[in-house]
């Protein structure tokens, strides 16, 4: 299923929708992750615990740490160059906003908290009155049916997005391009390369390269054809008439560009000049 994403530059892309199976194994699979972290910490724990005071202390600070890794987990990961959790990079899905901009850390905040309203809030609560036996079948089925009902949601809508993802405004999206560059920047190596000034290259950051990215494996003429038109009239550089190579040679100069930046600690973001780092 796919669904329109007009970029900045004018682009529209053309994302395919992720899959709700493959959504649910991707959340699967990191919570088969977290668990794993959490074990781990459980024995650390467990470890240096000693007398009954300190198990208690244990046991507390065990229900703070999987509150806040179950929820820096997706939000740290989300925030991330990738747009993605471990799952979603196995199921090779990513986060991105519907409107075509740039993924702030405002909505995968606002996605992610959501989550604890759809999934953990009523479960942990009905945890909590099981655990002191308060917990009848009334209870039982409301807490299911809160939780059945926002994890069923996006097979009854037709973009497939969770409540978070309403309000958040974000899809998640297939992705399939594979290793940052790793075969776009190794085309025609024979051919000599163009070569860019350090002000054209400062005309796009981080997430501009993405998008790069993602028209050059597309490849689509029309979609090239207007990035390429829209970087060299920026840069106030000549139409040779080879938009793919331009843009090919491009992306690899930028690409290189912001590598080196972030060996000094510099971190362009992208093209407004935001920045993390130094």
């Amino acid at each position: 299923m796919t669904r329109s994403f007009v970029t900045p530059e004018g682009v529209d892309l053309r994302i395919e929708l992720g899959t709700a199976s493959a959504r649910a194994t991707a959340f699967v699979l990191d919570w088969v992750a977290i668990i794993v972290v959490m074990v781990a910490i459980t024995f650390l724990l467990l470890y240096l615990a000693g007398d009954k005071r300190q198990v208690e202390l244990t046991a507390m600070l065990w229900l703070i740490g999987l509150f806040v890794l179950r929820n820096g987990w997706f939000t740290l990961f989300e925030m991330g160059r990738r747009g993605a959790t471990p799952g979603k990079r196995l199921m090779k899905l990513r986060v991105i906003a519907r409107d075509g901009g740039r993924l702030t850390g405002a909505a995968v905040i606002a996605r992610n908290a959501l989550r604890e309203i759809e999934i953990f809030l009523p479960l942990s609560f009905l945890a909590e009155r099981a655990s002191q036996g308060a917990a009848d079948g009334f209870l039982i089925v409301c807490a299911l049916l809160w939780t059945g009902i926002f994890f069923l949601f996006p097979l009854f809508n037709r973009d497939r997005l969770r409540v978070g993802d309403f309000i958040a405004g974000t899809w998640v999206v297939n992705d399939a391009r594979g290793k940052l560059g790793a075969d776009l920047t190794a085309v025609d190596r024979a051919r000599p390369r163009r070569v860019f000034t350090d002000a054209a290259l400062d005309l796009y950051g981080i997430y501009e390269l993405q998008t790069l990215e993602d028209v050059l494996r597309t490849g689509r003429e029309d979609a090239v054809a207007t990035v390429a038109g829209a970087i060299r009239r920026k840069a106030g550089l000549a139409d040779d008439g080879d938009d793919f190579g331009f843009l090919t040679d491009y992306y690899a100069a930028l690409c290189a560009r912001l590598e080196r930046g972030m060996l000094v600690g510099r971190r362009r973001l992208d093209k407004y000049g935001g920045a993390s780092g130094r």
